[in-house]
C-alpha cells in the first residue's frame, strides 16, 4: 500500500501540560483509523496536527506529493451568509453536480429534507452539522479527517454515513481518520484503532470490538495500574462476545482467547434479581398509557398538529426500553406523558402510587442551582450512601466513591460546577439524579460529551440499577447495551421493534421509499443513485402458496406473542402480592417469567425473518 502521510517525533505542549511526547505515526492507502481516548487526552489535537491545522512544538508531518485532506471540524464553521445549496456545491451549475453520482448520494443521504435555498443561518444545530458533512463529502479527497462526525446526527444519518464511508473508496485506496465516541460507528467503519493516552498514541488492529479485546490483554499484563479500567473493559468485552454475531466477525484474533478472558465474567445484568427488586420498589403498576394521544393546538396560520395517537403501552417494573424516532417524531412528548409533564389530549395515562420518575435531560437543569458551588459541597448535601448491585453483590458506596467510579479525581472535588468540562458536568448530573433514588429513570440523550471509557463506566453503573429505565439516544451502541427492547414512534404511533434498530432502519427506509413514490419527480433535490425500499438483499418476496403459508405462520406468531406478553405482564404484577421474604418462591416465579421472555425473543426472531421474506 502506498504511503500518504507520516508524522515523526511530534511533540505538543500546552502551558499546563505536555500533550504528546515524540510520537511517530504513518497513514497508508486503505487505512480506516478510529481515534479513541479519554476527553482531554489530545484526540482532536492529534487530528489537527496530522491534517495541518495545528503546528507541533517539535517534529514534523509530511505528505506524499499531491495528497489532499478534507477536514470536518468539531466546531461549527459554516458561513451563515450562504444558502444550503451554496454551502454544499458552491457556485457549480446544477448540471455539473447533479451528474455526479457521489454528490447525489451525499445530498440524498444527508440533506434531502432541507430546502436547497434556505439560509444556513436559519438551520438548527443538527441541520447545520449535516450540511457541513455534505459540504465535505461532496469533495474529492485522498484523506478524510472527521472530528466527532456523529454529533447531532440521528440513527438513520449515522447509519448512512457509515455505509458511505465504507464504499467511498475502492479497497486499498484513500484513507480515513475519525475521532468519535460512537462505538457502533467505530466497528462499522474502522479497520484500525489508535488509543490516545499518557502522551502516546497506541495502535490496535481492527475496530472497537477488536480494540477492546487487545486492551484487555494489555491491561491484564500491565496488572495493578490498569485494574479498574480492565474490569470495566472485560465486562464490555463479555457483552460484545455474547451479543450479535456481527460484532465479532471483524476482529482478527482467536475466538477462544476472547472466551477465556470472559469465562469468569457473569452475565451483564442479573435480570431476575433486578426485576424482583424493581417489583418490590414499584408494586404492580408503573405507568400505563391507554389509547393515549397528544395534539398540539393551532397557532396563527399553523393548524392543529397530532403528534401521538392510539398509544397503548403498559410499562412493567424493571423494564429497560429504548425509544427511536426521527427528530420531531414525538419522543420527548412520549417521555413527557410517562413523566407526567405532558397531559394527553386523548386517552389516559395512569401512574402507579409508588412511582417516582426522574429525567436526565439534555439540558443541565439539575446543576443550575449549584452552578457556583464546588463539587465537594454539592455532594456533601446528598444522601450518605447509594446501594449498588443486588443480593450478595450489593455494596453501599458514598457519593465520593460513586464520583470516583465516574472518573472524578480527588482534586476535581474542589472545582466549582461551572468550571467542570461538559462530560464532567454530565456525569455529575447523572449522579444527582441517581442519588435521588427514583424507581423510573428517563435518559434523554445521555451520551453527549462522554468518551468511550466513561460511557462504559456509566453502562456498568446502570447494569445494577434496579428500576424501570427508558432511554432516548442516537448512540446505537449505548441503546442496545443498556436496554433489553426497543420501540419506535412511526407516523405518530408507538411500535415495538422485535428486530431492534435494524428493523427500525428498514421501516424508515420503506417510509422514505413510499414518500418518494408519492412525491414523484417534483423533488427539489435529486434522489440518490440506486436508492430504494426493502432490505437490499435483492431477493424477491414470497409469492403464491408460500406467501399464504408464511402469512398464516406470521398471524399465529403474533397471536402467541400477544398471549405471552399478557401472561408475562400479569405474572410481573402478581409478584407485588407475593411475600417478599419468600426468596425461593420469588425466584421460581422469576424463572418462569424469564423462560416466557426467552420464548418471546425466539418467536420475535422468527417473526422478523418472515416479515423480511414477505417484503
Amino acid at each position: 500500500m502506498a504511503h500518504l502521510l507520516g508524522a515523526e517525533g511530534l511533540h505538543l505542549e500546552f502551558p499546563t501540560r505536555i500533550v504528546f511526547d515524540s510520537i511517530t505515526l504513518g497513514i497508508e492507502e486503505g487505512d480506516r483509523i478510529g481515534i479513541v481516548g479519554r476527553n482531554g487526552d489530545g484526540k482532536s489535537s492529534l487530528l489537527a496536527m496530522l491534517a495541518g491545522r495545528l503546528e507541533p512544538d517539535a517534529g514534523r508531518v509530511t505528505r506524499r506529493g499531491g495528497t489532499t485532506i478534507g477536514v470536518l471540524d468539531q466546531a461549527d464553521v459554516l458561513d451563515d451568509a450562504l444558502t444550503v445549496g451554496q454551502a454544499i456545491v458552491g457556485g457549480a451549475a446544477e448540471h455539473e453536480w447533479a451528474g455526479d453520482a457521489k454528490v447525489r448520494d451525499v445530498i440524498d443521504g444527508l440533506v434531502r429534507d432541507l430546502d436547497w435555498d434556505a439560509s444556513v443561518a436559519d438551520l438548527s444545530g443538527g441541520q447545520r452539522r449535516r450540511v457541513a458533512l455534505a459540504q465535505l463529502l461532496a469533495g474529492d479527497w485522498d484523506i478524510v479527517a472527521l472530528d466527532e462526525p456523529t454529533n447531532h446526527l440521528d440513527v438513520e444519518a449515522i447509519t448512512w454515513l457509515a455505509a458511505h464511508l465504507r464504499r467511498r473508496w475502492p479497497a486499498n485506496q484513500g484513507a480515513l481518520m475519525v475521532v468519535t465516541h460512537d462505538r457502533w460507528f467505530l466497528d462499522e467503519v474502522c479497520t484500525e484503532t489508535w488509543e490516545v493516552h499518557d502522551r502516546i498514541v497506541e495502535p490496535f488492529e481492527g475496530g472497537y470490538a477488536a480494540y477492546i479485546l487487545q486492551r484487555v490483554e494489555r491491561d491484564r499484563m500491565a496488572a495493578a495500574s490498569e485494574a479498574k479500567r480492565q474490569n470495566v473493559a472485560r465486562k464490555e468485552l463479555a457483552w460484545l462476545r455474547r451479543g450479535a454475531p456481527a460484532r465479532t466477525s471483524k476482529p482478527k484474533f482467536r475466538i477462544d482467547a476472547a472466551n477465556e478472558l470472559i469465562a469468569d465474567v457473569p452475565e451483564i445484568r442479573d435480570r431476575i434479581a433486578l426485576q424482583s427488586l424493581a417489583v418490590a420498589r414499584l408494586g404492580k403498576e408503573v405507568v400505563d398509557l391507554i389509547d393515549a394521544g397528544v395534539t398540539f393546538p393551532a397557532t396563527g396560520s399553523r393548524p392543529d398538529r397530532e403528534v401521538l395517537r392510539d398509544v397503548e403501552w403498559r410499562i412493567a417494573p424493571g423494564e429497560r426500553t429504548g425509544i427511536l424516532g426521527v427528530n420531531g417524531a414525538g419522543k420527548s412528548t412520549l417521555l413527557g406523558l410517562v413523566a407526567g409533564t405532558v397531559a394527553p389530549t386523548a386517552g389516559r395515562v395512569k401512574h402507579g402510587k409508588t412511582v417516582q420518575v426522574r429525567t436526565l435531560t439534555q439540558r443541565l437543569d439539575e446543576l443550575q442551582e449549584v452552578w457556583d458551588e464546588p463539587v465537594r459541597v454539592v455532594i456533601g448535601r446528598l444522601r450518605t450512601s447509594y446501594t449498588l448491585g443486588t443480593g450478595s453483590k450489593a455494596a453501599d458506596l458514598t457519593p465520593g466513591q460513586l464520583l470516583e467510579r465516574l472518573g472524578f479525581s480527588s482534586a476535581q472535588l474542589s472545582t466549582p460546577v461551572k468550571d467542570l468540562s461538559g462530560g464532567q458536568q454530565r456525569r455529575l448530573q447523572l449522579l444527582l439524579v441517581l442519588l435521588d433514588q427514583p424507581n423510573v429513570l428517563i435518559l434523554d440523550e445521555p451520551t453527549n460529551d462522554m468518551d468511550t471509557d466513561m460511557l462504559a463506566a456509566i453502562e456498568d453503573l446502570l447494569d445494577s440499577w434496579p428500576g424501570t429505565l427508558l432511554v432516548v439516544s442516537h448512540d446505537r451502541y449505548f441503546l442496545e447495551r443498556v436496554t433489553d427492547q426497543q420501540f419506535a414512534i412511526l407516523g405518530g404511533r408507538l411500535r415495538h421493534l422485535p428486530g431492534g434498530v435494524d428493523e427500525y432502519l428498514r421501516l424508515r427506509e420503506r417510509e422514505d421509499a413510499t414518500a418518494k413514490g408519492i412525491a414523484g419527480s417534483g423533488s427539489v433535490l435529486p434522489a440518490a443513485a440506486g436508492s430504494g425500499s426493502g432490505s437490499g438483499s435483492g431477493e424477491p418476496a414470497l409469492a403464491g402458496a408460500e406467501r399464504r403459508t408464511a402469512e398464516k405462520e406470521l398471524a399465529a406468531l403474533e397471536r402467541r406473542m400477544q398471549k405471552l406478553a399478557q401472561q408475562i405482564d400479569a405474572a410481573k404484577r402478581s409478584l407485588a402480592d407475593h411475600d417478599q421474604a419468600d426468596y425461593a418462591g420469588l425466584g421460581e416465579r422469576m424463572k418462569k417469567i424469564a423462560a416466557q421472555e426467552t420464548e418471546v425473543e425466539e418467536l420475535e426472531l422468527r417473526w422478523f425473518e418472515l416479515t423480511e421474506q414477505l417484503g
